[in-house]
């Protein structure tokens, strides 16, 4: 997810903690869990500093949003807290957790992915089912907030169990996304050797890229109407990349971190990208060396 949502998550956490009986210092203690927890993962964008060779489409997401980090990176968090508020460790701890789980585990189901298991498992594990900007995350939480505001004196309800509520509704979409990209990526998957889904920003849209030999579509609609032809692209399977890998080390950066790509080969360009970013005739994710 983008930073925003990151940090909407760890607000909307912060609010679905009960607060009555904590003093402002634990307020505040606990604000700094659910953020910075909400945060952290994305530390690795440092990486980009000192990436001379040309690895950061691998490091980005990698090891710091490994499953296996999440004690480590809520110790680190829990300890910060307790120097801003007297709240129990193991309370901040399991707070720190959560929140940095969830950034973790929300990232799987988008087209970029995670490497969620490194550094046992390189393997970049993406669903694809959700956008990266999620705008019905961002009106669930907006409506709760609203009710929060507004309207809990007049609905008599506190509002820690409205986030709850909120959370619970965010993972029901969620489910309901993913349920709906499995199914169109099981359909693709009976006629092509490949696929992926990349979520469009209108729920239950879904762009289904399917390769097969040398030839890569990209199908786009819904469970409920079906997927269509948008465009046909072509792929110079049989192209030498050697040269390219060896003048431009984030082209195999970008072999090695995407489902599949295509390759160009023609008379100006050897490159390959990766089709599921596939915009407008050209896909920002394209690495490549002039002829």
């Amino acid at each position: 997810m983008d930073t925003i949502t990151h940090t909407l998550f760890g607000l909307t956490l912060y609010g679905a903690v009960d607060k009555t009986k904590m003093t402002r210092r634990e307020k505040q203690a606990l604000l700094f869990t659910t953020v910075a927890g909400s945060q952290i993962p994305d530390i690795d964008v440092i990486s980009s500093w000192w990436d001379t060779a040309g690895r950061y489409q691998m490091w980005h997401r990698g090891v710091t949003h490994s499953v296996f980090l999440v004690p480590v990176w809520a110790v680190i968090i829990a300890g910060l807290s307790r120097f801003i508020g007297r709240i129990r460790f193991w309370r901040l701890f399991l707070i720190a957790c959560i929140a940095v789980f969830i950034h973790d585990t929300s990232d799987l189901f988008n087209a970029w992915g995670t490497g969620y298991f490194e550094p046992f498992s390189p393997m970049r594990i993406t669903f694809g089912t959700v956008p990266i900007v999620d705008l019905v995350f961002w009106a669930i939480m907006l409506i709760g907030w609203l009710i929060v505001r507004f309207g809990k004196d007049r609905i008599q309800v506190p509002s820690h169990r409205i986030y709850r509520v909120v959370w619970l509704l965010m993972a029901l979409h969620v489910g309901l996304q993913s349920a709906q990209g499995h199914s169109l990526y099981k359909q693709a998957a009976a006629e092509y050797e490949q696929v992926a889904l990349s979520a469009d920003f209108v729920p239950g849209m879904f762009t289904v890229v399917g390769k097969k030999g040398d030839t890569v579509d990209l199908k786009k609609g819904t469970m409920w109407s079906g997927v269509t032809l948008q465009t046909q692209l072509q792929s110079a399977e049989s192209a030498n990349l050697d040269q390219l890998f060896a003048d431009n080390p984030k082209a195999r950066t970008l072999k090695e971190w995407s489902p599949f790509v295509v390759v160009v080969d023609d008379e100006k360009r050897l490159g390959l990208y990766d089709p599921r970013f596939y915009r407008n005739g050209q896909s920002f994710l394209f690495e490549f060396i002039e002829k």
